[in-house]
């Protein structure tokens, strides 16, 4: 079994700051990307950040220069700094994880359940 958890998320006012965190344990033999994503009620869910293994990363236009993602790969965990927030990032932030259960293995996509992320005007 696979588990991804999130935490981080919270209320906080328009131009403050959070850090998201996300951490996936169980039967994992090695961790490749891992992305956040966000997702509004009725709406669909969309790419926030990426980052591979080895540290390469990618963000959507609408967070770049305000969002930092990070990884720690000997504690297979992730993380999302988001600064300068805005009204607009308020939303559901969700973990994805991809991952092999053994050398060669294919690979797997774990989600976490989600954690809230809402700012205020």
């Amino acid at each position: 079994q696979v588990q991804v958890v999130e935490s981080g998320g919270d209320l906080v006012q328009a131009g403050g700051s959070l850090r998201l965190s996300c951490a996936a344990s169980g039967s994992i033999f090695s961790i490749s990307a891992m992305d956040w994503y966000r997702q509004a009620p009725g709406k669909q869910r969309d790419l926030v950040a990426a980052i591979t293994r080895g540290g390469s990363t990618n963000y959507a236009d609408s967070v770049k220069g305000r969002f930092t993602i990070s990884r720690d790969n000997a504690n297979n965990m992730v993380y999302l700094q988001m600064n300068s927030l805005k009204p607009e990032d308020t939303d559901v932030y969700y973990c994805n994880v991809h991952l092999s259960k053994r050398e060669y293995g294919p690979t797997y996509s774990y989600w976490g359940q989600g954690t809230q992320v809402t700012v205020s005007s």
